[in-house]
C-alpha cells in the first residue's frame, strides 16, 4: 500500500507541529504549509527531533492565497487544517486581519480540497466558538456565540466547512478542541505564562481568576486529530475533545505555582482583562460523541501534563521573552 501524503496546515504552530509529528511516527508523508516570513522561520517545527525533521516536506506560504493552497494540495489526500490566526487579544485590536486569516484561508482550503479530489479534510474549531456556557456540560448542539471577533472568525470557517460538505460534498470532518495545553505553547495561552512568570519572579500577574476552562494535554488532542483522519464514516460530523472537567483559571495558576514549587503570589492585572461581554466565563466540554465515533479519550491527568509542561518551560525558560512572548 502506497504512503499517505498529509497536508498540515498551521503546522509551525502549538498543535500543527505535534500533529506532523506523530504523523511521520504513523508512517506518513507529511507536507507542512507554514507562512511564510523573512527568517525562513518554520516554527515550532524547529523542535522536531531531527530524524523527524528531514523527512518532512516544509511549503513556505500564505493561506490567504488561493494558489499557493491549491499547489500545497497537489498529490494530497488528507488536509489537517489547523492554520488560523489565533490570538484573541490581537483579534480586538486587528479583526479584519483575523476574519481574512480564518474565513478566506478556510474557503481556500475548502476549494483546494475539492479541485484536487480529497479523501478528507479535517478542520480545526475551537471551543471558543461556544462563548459562555449557557448549558454544561457543552454539547456540540450548544448555541454558537461570537464573543470575540475572533470566535467569530471561527464560527464562520465551520459554517463555510459544513456548507461544503452539504452542497459540494468534501468530505469534512470538523474537530472542536477544548483548551490544550503542554510543550511548545506561546505565552498567549494561560499555562505558559502562569509557569514563565512563577519561574522567573514572585509575582504571576493575570486576567480575571473566576473563568473555567476544559484542558486538554497536546498528546491527547493530537490522538483526537488522528482518530478523525481514519475513522470511516464520519463525513459532516462535529465533535468535542474535552476532558469533560473544568477548573477555573485561579485554581489553575495555584497547581502550576505548586508544581514550580516557589514562593509566588498570583494577581489580577486590569491590562490583561477581556472586554466583560467578551469574556467567555464558563467551559466545560461534552465529548461522548468523539468517545463514541472515534474511540477517544484523555489519557494524560491534568496533573500529569501540568508537570510536563512546567518541567519543558522550564528547560527552554531562555527562550521567552521576559514577560512577553515566546521567542523560539
Amino acid at each position: 500500500m502506497a504512503t499517505q501524503t498529509v497536508l498540515v496546515t498551521g503546522a509551525g504552530g502549538f498543535i500543527g507541529s505535534h500533529l506532523v509529528e506523530a504523523l511521520v511516527r504513523e508512517g506518513r508523508r507529511v507536507r507542512a504549509f507554514v507562512r511564510y516570513n523573512g527568517r525562513g522561520d518554520a516554527g515550532n517545527l524547529r523542535h522536531l527531533p531531527a530524524d523527524v525533521r528531514e523527512t518532512v516536506d516544509i511549503v513556505f506560504g500564505d493561506l490567504r492565497d488561493a494558489n499557493a493552497v491549491l499547489d500545497a494540495a497537489r498529490g494530497v489526500e488528507l488536509i489537517y487544517h489547523l492554520g488560523a490566526l489565533i490570538g484573541i487579544p490581537y483579534s480586538y485590536v486587528h479583526p479584519r486581519e483575523t476574519v481574512d486569516s480564518n474565513v478566506t484561508a478556510t474557503l481556500n482550503v475548502l476549494d483546494a480540497a475539492r479541485e484536487r479530489g480529497v479523501s478528507r479534510v479535517v478542520h480545526t474549531s475551537t471551543s471558543e466558538v461556544y462563548g459562555t456556557a449557557r448549558t454544561v456540560p457543552i454539547r456540540e448542539d450548544h448555541p454558537l456565540q461570537g464573543q470575540s471577533p475572533y470566535s467569530a472568525s471561527k464560527i464562520g470557517a465551520d459554517m463555510l466547512a459544513d456548507s461544503y460538505h452539504r452542497a459540494f460534498g468534501v468530505p469534512v470532518v470538523t474537530i472542536r478542541p477544548f483548551n490544550t495545553y503542554g510543550p511548545r505553547q506561546s505565552m498567549r495561552a494561560v499555562i505558559p505564562t502562569v509557569a514563565v512568570q512563577a519561574l522567573r519572579g514572585d509575582v504571576v500577574r493575570l486576567g480575571s481568576l473566576t473563568p473555567t476552562r476544559d484542558l486538554n494535554f497536546v498528546s491527547d488532542t493530537v490522538d483526537g486529530f488522528l482518530r478523525a483522519g481514519r475513522t470511516p464514516g464520519i463525513e459532516g460530523r462535529v465533535m468535542n475533545l474535552a476532558r469533560d472537567e473544568e477548573i477555573s483559571i485561579g485554581a489553575l495558576a495555584e497547581k502550576i505555582v505548586a508544581i514550580v514549587d516557589r514562593p509566588v503570589r498570583v494577581e489580577t492585572e486590569a491590562a490583561r482583562l477581556r472586554p466583560g461581554a467578551s469574556e467567555v466565563m464558563r467551559l466545560r466540554g461534552d465529548s461522548t460523541l468523539a468517545r463514541q465515533l472515534l474511540g477517544w479519550a484523555p489519557a494524560v491527568s491534568l496533573d500529569e501534563g501540568l508537570r510536563r509542561t512546567v518541567a519543558w518551560v522550564r528547560e527552554n525558560l531562555d527562550a521567552y521573552a521576559a514577560g512577553a512572548g515566546y521567542q523560539v
